[in-house]
């Protein structure tokens, strides 16, 4: 169910023909069953899975991995899956190299080109880390997920003799969850990736019409192009749910690195409730007006606790004894919504049935579906990103400079 704060037909999108992402969804089912078959391998020989990567490197995997595995025993159905190469923090990759010490590793590099800087850094240093510590097994243990043709990635695996999977030469980072790219981590976590893969599908299905009253992708970047015209510049992703918190993160790059070009496009920014009720609550009741709001709601999730009741009722809280924590949690997104709206802030509400690998897929289908269609209204590319590539040049630069400068 999606209802959505404005629905307006437009004129000046030729829906027809917007750019297709239909075939990012992997439907090669010998790649499908070698996911699988490694997956095992790693469950039965390994107890911790290292991706390297950066933005849709390992976003997506993340994403999904976080959202539906315990919060406190993540490799309970699977291995364990942890990540390097998203920052360039030298205590990060030092503690990091230390918890692997205790445990058995098989690493999954991550990179279309093998040349960003972070996972570049990160696998150099875990790569010398594995030789020193497995010899020849590394080359088992290492697993590279890169393009088919090309890229550093590509040679260094070729000259080591790595396995190796491929991420589609047309596929950005950002749209790559249902590649090898995402697959391999999430089925690794002991995820059922097939799930995940048939609610995509069934997102596929359901949005493949160019009549925007049956299309609710559509429907969403229209909401959002009508809210930019009207002035917002903020939109604001907001969920009841801790887990969801990288599912954020991973829809903050999909919107921010397609649309914000050429000086267009809403800024993406996300909260988690009720934690940020308290702590950035009171500027989007009563704060300038700038933003509207998109809240994410699962109605059924697995795990909930009932509140008991007490005999002295301390607290006032009795009458709230014997409903679920989950119940009260769906009551309360209620509540802030018609509070955001009464102060002025729109709500376009997604709300999906249950927080499943299906669902997920479902979900995460239909953001890229929208997003497609959202940058299209600006008139920007959805599938470039030359402001990130400005600053990979600048840091190489200064980099080069400062290694001069050293070396004399």
């Amino acid at each position: 169910m999606l209802n959505f704060y404005f629905k307006e037909d437009i004129q000046q999108l030729h829906i027809s023909d917007l750019p297709k992402i239909d075939h990012y969804l992997n439907r090669d089912i010998s790649q499908l069953m070698e996911i699988s078959k490694v997956a095992v391998e790693v469950n039965n020989n390994g107890e911790v899975l290292l991706v390297i990567g950066v933005g849709g490197s390992f976003l997506g995997a993340r994403a999904v991995i976080d959202a539906l595995t315990p919060y406190f025993a993540p490799n309970e159905y699977g291995v364990e899956v942890i990540y390097a190469g998203q920052n360039m923090s030298g205590a990060y990759l030092q503690q990091l190299l230390k918890y692997l010490n205790k445990k058995e590793v098989y690493v999954n590099v991550v990179s279309k080109s093998g040349t960003t800087m972070e996972p570049g850094l990160a696998f150099r240093v875990v790569k010398q880390y594995m030789e020193k510590r497995y010899g020849e097994e590394s080359k088992q243990r290492i697993i590279v997920t890169t393009d088919a043709e090309k890229g550093v990635l590509k040679q260094i695996a070729d000259k080591e003799g790595y396995r190796r999977f491929v991420i589609p030469s047309e596929v950005g980072g950002r749209y790559s969850v249902f590649t090898a790219a995402g697959l391999l981590p999430i089925a690794v976590a002991g995820i059922d990736i097939q799930a995940f893969l048939c609610g995509a599908n069934q997102a596929e299905l359901d949005l493949d019409t160019d009549n925007l009253e049956q299309n609710a992708a559509y429907q969403y970047a229209l909401t959002r192009y009508e809210m930019y015209q009207k002035g917002y510049s903020v939109e604001l992703l907001a969920s009841f749910e801790p887990r969801l918190s990288k599912l954020h993160e991973w829809w903050k790059q999909l919107f921010g690195e397609s649309e914000g070009k050429e000086y267009k496009g809403l800024y993406p920014s996300t909260v988690n409730y009720s934690t940020d009720l308290h702590a950035i609550g009171q500027f989007v009741q009563e704060g300038s007006r700038i933003m509207f709001e998109t809240l994410i709601h699962f109605e059924e999730v697995e795990a909930d606790m009932e509140i008991p009741f007490t005999l002295d009722d301390m607290d006032g809280l009795n009458y709230l004894g014997g409903r679920s924590m989950n119940s009260i949690n769906a009551i309360s997104k209620d509540g802030v919504a018609l509070a955001h709206e009464e102060g002025g802030v729109p709500v376009v509400k997604i709300v999906m049935p249950k927080l499943d690998a299906y669902h997920v897929g479902y979900l995460m289908f239909f953001f890229m579906k929208a997003c497609v269609m959202s940058a299209s209204l600006l008139e920007v590319n959805p599938f470039d990103q030359p402001g990130v590539e400005a600053y990979k040049r600048k840091m190489v630069e200064l980099l080069k400079k400062d290694a001069v400068l050293v070396n004399e």
